[in-house]
């Protein structure tokens, strides 16, 4: 039974999904705003499906990054779901509104 070293060579990620996106301009809609965090979240949660096909393929050998990654995507999924929930409790609660 060969072990090998841990590497020293660790799997950067390309986007990270909590980072603030940056406009060339300041009125920059709601939606663009969203756009751009969603983008994040997908983009984030692909690169951690790769990661662990690549770990599966025997491309990479490091778990530790495949991991760190694949909860990366995993958080940020799930604070997209619950941000998505509690928008939707929002404008349901103003729907009940009377006016």
């Amino acid at each position: 039974m060969n072990i090998s070293s841990i590497g020293t060579n660790p799997v950067q990620l390309k986007q990270n999904p909590f980072q603030k996106i940056e406009s060339e301009n300041s009125g920059a809609s709601f939606a663009n705003v969203l756009q751009g965090y969603l983008q994040n979240v997908d983009n984030t949660v692909k690169q951690a499906e790769v990661l662990s096909t690549k770990l599966a393929t025997g491309e990479i050998d490091n778990v530790h990054d495949v991991m760190i990654a694949s909860e990366k995507a995993k958080l940020a999924l799930e604070l997209t779901v619950t941000i998505r929930d509690k928008a939707v409790e929002a404008y349901q609660e103003v729907m009940r509104m009377q006016i």
